[in-house]
């Protein structure tokens, strides 16, 4: 049984949480600079879906390199599909909002991942519960 296509938005971990029912999920591989824990309310960290920390320093969120970030990213996702599946899952029919630190907000993991999931979410399979 194929997953559902999620509805999904993006927003900086900077920002004030809109009142909202999503899907909460931290995207980053490091905490986000300079904010409490107790202060970003998120329903999941999701630290194995951010680019390898190889990836992330060579990227270094330069615009130049979106393209082969991207190309290298998916790659990454593709070899983790069991742990898109359980972000989805874990959603149920909640809208997922991704939390992202970066201050560019084109050319960051978030933005890639969102592109991935949207394009392979009809793909995943559903991880077995055992």
């Amino acid at each position: 049984m194929a997953q559902r296509k999620p509805k999904i938005e993006l927003a900086r971990a900077y920002d004030p949480p809109a009142p909202d029912r999503s899907f909460r999920v931290l995207v980053d591989r490091l905490w986000p600079r300079g904010v409490k824990k107790e202060e970003l309310p998120i329903d999941a960290w999701a630290k194995e879906l951010a680019p390898t920390t190889e990836l992330r320093r060579w990227f270094n969120h330069d615009p130049q390199r979106w393209d082969e970030f991207r190309k290298r990213y998916f790659k990454e996702l593709h070899d983790n599909e069991g742990k898109v599946s359980e972000l989805l899952e874990a959603a149920g029919r909640r809208p997922i909002l991704l939390l992202y630190g970066a201050r560019d907000q084109q050319h960051n993991q978030a933005v890639a991942l969102k592109q991935w999931i949207e394009k392979h979410a009809a793909e995943l399979k559903p991880q077995s519960k055992e």
